[in-house]
């Protein structure tokens, strides 16, 4: 039974492309400790509730800015409230953001992006300027704007980054569907009497989701960034709700007094968008058909 198993993976493409894919990621060390980093980040904040010691407004008023000790493994804030456990209920808001604002992203960009690319004509050319309009501004300024304009909370922070960040993908998934129409069997599908949306459904969209998924991988950071700048403005998460920016921002009146406080929620920023950067450079580089290993 192995050697029939064996046989049918082997002339299986499917199969035998999953272990080119495995083979080619495990040889890159920076993209599996980006993916190791990520998923134990990811893991964190669904366990905060289980691993965190304490609860994220816990308050020790007897440890009112303690160093770190048996008790605090990361030390206390200015109210006794455990530095650990928030990172930990922190790593909730900002990966939350991340995630859900990239694919709030997705769910915008890559519908307008294809019919822009495979309709062309003058829906192409009015996407096209209009992203061009909206990528001239920055995009943690499109989202401080939206998130002043929707008020401040994660959810609408959630929103404003999603938004923010959709013309660049508009134009990713623009520039993928105007390859992809040109490619032979897109035209043998017209030839033979297929409907746009069965060609977009089975042939276009397909395509384009390996550089979507690197793409979203690449977002992901630039979400968890943009919720803690916004969270440290006031524009995002609120107090007493943790998140890193919140941190970042309640450290801001002890930085010559107990600089960890600031220190500690940095590195988790740090650390998370690194991760996710190696991990989409390293499937950037593994799903590219021109890798030969």
């Amino acid at each position: 039974m192995s050697f029939v198993d064996t046989s049918v993976a082997a002339i299986n493409p499917r199969a035998r492309r999953r272990r080119i894919l495995r083979r080619r990621f495990m040889r890159r060390p920076l993209a599996v400790a980006g993916f190791l980093v990520a998923i134990a980040f990811v893991l964190a904040a669904i366990l905060a509730p289980v691993i965190a010691p304490y609860s994220a407004g816990a308050t020790d008023f007897n440890a009112l800015l303690a160093h770190s000790s048996r008790h605090h493994l990361l030390g206390t804030d200015e109210l006794g409230r455990d530095v650990f456990s928030r990172i930990l209920w922190g790593a909730r808001a900002s990966i939350e953001a991340g995630v859900l604002a990239t694919l709030l992203a997705m769910a915008v960009a890559v519908p307008i992006g294809i019919v822009a690319g495979y309709y062309r004509g003058w829906v192409d050319a009015a996407i096209a300027r209009l992203t061009d309009v909206l990528l001239a501004f920055p995009f943690l300024i499109v989202a401080v704007g939206l998130a002043a304009i929707l008020g401040p909370s994660l959810t609408n922070a959630t929103i404003a980054l999603g938004i923010g960040a959709a013309p660049a993908l508009i134009r990713i998934a623009r520039g993928e569907a105007l390859a992809l129409r040109e490619e032979d069997y897109v035209r043998a599908a017209v030839a033979n009497g297929a409907s746009d949306l069965r060609i977009i459904a089975r042939h276009v969209l397909p395509n384009m989701l390996s550089t979507l998924i690197v793409q979203a991988t690449v977002a992901i950071p630039a979400a968890i960034i943009g919720e803690a700048v916004l969270s440290f403005l006031g524009l995002g998460v609120q107090p007493p709700t943790p998140s890193w920016g919140v941190m970042l921002s309640d450290a801001q009146s002890y930085l010559a007094q107990a600089p960890r406080l600031a220190i500690y929620p940095g590195i988790a920023i740090f650390l998370c968008s690194l991760s996710f950067n190696l991990l989409g450079d390293g499937l950037r580089d593994i799903l590219d058909p021109r890798t030969t290993r």
